[in-house]
């Protein structure tokens, strides 16, 4: 489903122009489809019609715009949350609390409290102490706080190192071979129910050979506890289907997954948990921007646009490959590198790639760019924070506003002993 298409010669985002969002938003700015979130949503969830009982809980993360979070919540999707300020975004979108996990390895005691306040429906421990002093909180006030339990079943998901979860050198979860002695020594405690385990790989996975492989060491892992005497009632499954950014990628479709789900899970009895994110919004978002300058080079020239690292990080940070094309492509196309204007030699989106040819004053979009875009994004360089706008059929709103150097500045202060 591809809701950024040519209309006339002129890239929309379903039915408006993206040169009309331009102009009236300026550039740069992310511009997502209503429409393809929807779209990516129940596909998902139509993916796991074969399996049983079953909780669908988007990751904040990759996605955390307050418009999102609520056109998902109206397709029926619970949060994964990472902190405080996302667990408050996901209630402020109309997420009930039940409908929240809260996973991260690093939640304060703070976070604890606050998630505890709102009732969240499960927690995702990653060590030990989180949930002794969770349990210690939780008694004091007369609760039980809802858990499980992450294990890090030392599976290597094939992907980047920077978004690989499940080995056993990550910082994530719990050794699944230490896990059994662990969960019985939580479960004994006052003020946690512990009611599953958790499992979560990485990120951008393009096979399911790596998430089957895990999810069947969870399955031992099920079997081990319930014969030691415990209740296992929930298992979350994570996330980490992958999308297509580069020719010739061909990520799992979600009925696949759902069938590999529903294969080595059905003898469980429990219901499973899923977490996904970027396979619902990477392909829902566009990142348009204008071309500045092209600026001749040593091989190929340098096509200047006005968008930056600042406002997607993820090529400077993982090599990441986003398709590039122009707005209103005349048909001629030229090799060049892309880069934007901050003064980092890592702020370059492509190197020798041929691209539709463009002139300054030109707009052109990097696609795919839905997912840990905006999320990402800094105000390096003193440059504003990117815009973001939701467009659905010939409408769009400005979902988050362009925030100037001026109005960061003005939180800035300086002692009165420096003047």
């Amino acid at each position: 489903m591809d809701h950024f298409s040519l209309i006339g010669g002129e890239m929309h985002a379903e039915n408006v122009p993206l040169a009309r969002i331009a102009a009236e938003v300026g550039t740069p700015v992310y511009v997502y489809s209503t429409e393809a979130f929807r779209g990516f949503a129940r596909a998902f969830r139509d993916g796991l019609k074969q399996v049983g009982r079953h909780h669908v809980a988007f990751a904040v993360k990759a996605n955390p715009n307050l418009a999102v979070l609520r056109l998902l919540a109206n397709e029926g999707f619970g949060a994964d949350v990472v902190s405080g300020g996302e667990l408050s975004r996901a209630i402020a979108a109309g997420i009930p609390a039940k409908d929240v996990v809260f996973s991260g390895v690093g939640k304060t005691r703070k976070e604890l409290v606050q998630a505890l306040d709102a009732g969240i429906g499960q927690f995702n421990l990653e060590l030990e102490e989180e949930g002794v002093v969770l349990a210690q909180i939780a008694a004091a006030r007369g609760e039980r706080a809802p858990a499980a339990l992450r294990v890090n079943p030392d599976v290597d998901a094939g992907t980047h190192e920077k978004i690989s979860t499940g080995k056993a050198e990550n910082k994530f979860g719990l050794p699944i071979d230490q896990a059994p002695e662990i969960f019985d020594r939580l479960a004994k405690l006052d003020g946690i129910e512990m009611r599953g385990v958790a499992v979560h790989i990485g990120s951008q996975l393009l096979g399911l050979e790596p998430l089957e492989k895990a999810f069947v060491r969870v399955g031992q892992l099920l079997a081990e506890l319930r014969a030691a005497g415990h209740t296992i009632t929930h298992v979350d499954l994570g996330g980490g289907l992958g999308v297509a950014y580069r020719p010739g990628d061909v990520p799992p479709t979600p009925e696949a997954f759902g069938e590999m789900v529903a294969r080595v899970t059905r003898d469980w009895d429990v219901e499973l948990m899923f977490e996904p994110g970027r396979v619902i919004c990477a392909n829902a978002g566009v990142l348009v921007t204008e071309v500045l300058w092209v600026k001749p080079g040593a091989v190929n020239p340098w096509v200047i646009v006005d968008a930056a690292m600042n406002d997607l990080a993820r090529v400077a940070l993982y090599d990441a490959y986003h398709d590039i094309g122009a707005v209103r492509p005349g048909g001629a196309k030229f090799v060049a590198n892309v880069a934007g204007p901050v003064c980092e030699s890592s702020d370059v989106f492509a190197k020798g790639r041929e691209i539709d040819q463009v002139v300054g004053g030109d707009l052109i979009v990097l696609r795919s760019a839905g997912a840990y875009g905006a999320t990402m994004a800094s105000t390096y360089n003193s440059r504003p924070l990117v815009p973001e706008v939701l467009v659905s059929g010939d409408r769009f709103d400005v979902v988050a506003q362009r925030i100037p150097a001026e109005v960061i500045m003005a939180e800035e202060h300086v002692p009165d002993w420096l003047k």
